[in-house]
């Protein structure tokens, strides 16, 4: 938890009292929750204009867990049922509609408990076969893959798509659902991320620290690729990514700031900026690919709930390949 705005070096491990739900929501007991780089974004403060934090914070958004108890009105999951899915932080309200409508806010999941808005569809019971560390690394990686897929106008069977960040935490869902579409898809990634995508399902990878990227995509496919799908590259890094692009590509954009339109100088191209969006049964199609192995597990590394602080730091200061999750054992 925080105190005040900051890094992971304001984050702290602390008692504090155990939340508890009012009518409508439901108290879960976490045994698995996976980092995000936004939990640190609305943390630095750069968000507060929008979403202004109330201290002591808790962090964290995506979970897996076990019902504990429900508020009054509940009447969607009983005590003892295991539940996975993403939530917001209450403060962040305006910004939780984009996920799920109604929108889905938590206490913070970077805890033993937490409490959750229990009638909406970005939660979901976790089949008893997938694994909670594995369920709790899905939900917003595997929700931003889905709303890139099914952008309009996005057909990836038979199209060369490049995606920028393939080794990432969203990258992790994104390339598998790709292949699984009958894409051909160049990932960028370091030397040493080369087998791992390619487990994933990429045809190509390029080595965006050896070689330029636009340069090296432009040289094996003289002719531009179809679709650019960036998880990583901020605004006016992308307009110029955005040269692979054969003329009337398509440029799904995920990544934060998003560009303007203008910016791209009236190139010939179309460009989409996509949010996480949990729609009903999302989640439990996710489930699916999961335990059809569709979607493999991309855990890298796991922290007990102790060294939260320290999964922060290395989500900022190391390279980090897939997600990183903090598990929570059951209270016996």
């Amino acid at each position: 938890m925080a105190r005040s705005y900051g890094g992971p070096d304001v984050l702290a491990v602390e008692e504090i009292p155990v939340p508890r739900p009012g009518p409508g929501q439901i108290q879960v007991r976490i045994l698995a929750t996976a980092l995000n780089p936004a939990d640190l974004r609305t943390l630095s403060g750069v968000l507060r204009d929008l979403t202004p934090l109330e201290f002591p914070y808790v962090l964290g958004s995506d979970f897996a867990g076990v019902v504990t108890e429900v508020g009054s009105g509940v009447t969607r999951y009983a005590v003892g049922e295991q539940v996975f899915g993403v939530a917001l932080p209450r403060a962040t309200g305006q910004m939780a509609t984009r996920l799920s409508t109604p929108p889905s806010l938590t206490t913070g999941t970077m805890a033993e408990y937490a409490v959750f808005e229990a009638d909406t569809p970005a939660i979901a019971r976790r089949p008893e076969k997938l694994d909670a560390e594995h369920a709790a690394a899905l939900p917003i990686a595997g929700l931003t893959a889905l709303a890139l897929l099914g952008a309009e106008g996005y057909d990836p069977a038979d199209r060369t798509t490049l995606v920028l960040g393939a080794a990432g935490g969203v990258g992790g869902a994104v390339v598998p659902l790709l292949a699984a579409a009958g894409a051909h898809v160049i990932a960028t990634a370091i030397a040493e991320d080369e087998r791992y995508v390619r487990e994933l399902g990429a045809t190509e990878v390029i080595d965006y620290r050896a070689v330029d990227t636009v340069a090296e995509t432009l040289r094996r496919h003289p002719d531009g690729v179809d679709t650019l799908i960036n998880l990583v590259l901020p605004g006016p890094a992308l307009v110029q990514a955005s040269r692979v692009l054969r003329p009337g590509g398509q440029l799904l954009n995920a990544a934060f700031p998003s560009p303007e339109l203008s910016a791209f100088g009236g190139a010939d191209l179309t460009v989409e900026t996509v949010y996480c969006a949990a729609r009903p049964g999302n989640l439990e199609q996710l489930a699916r690919y999961a335990l059809d192995e569709v979607l493999p597990c991309t855990i890298s590394r796991r922290y007990p709930l102790a060294r939260a602080p320290q999964a922060y730091s290395d989500l900022v200061d190391t390279h980090v390949r897939g997600k990183l999750v903090v598990t929570i054992p059951s209270i016996t």
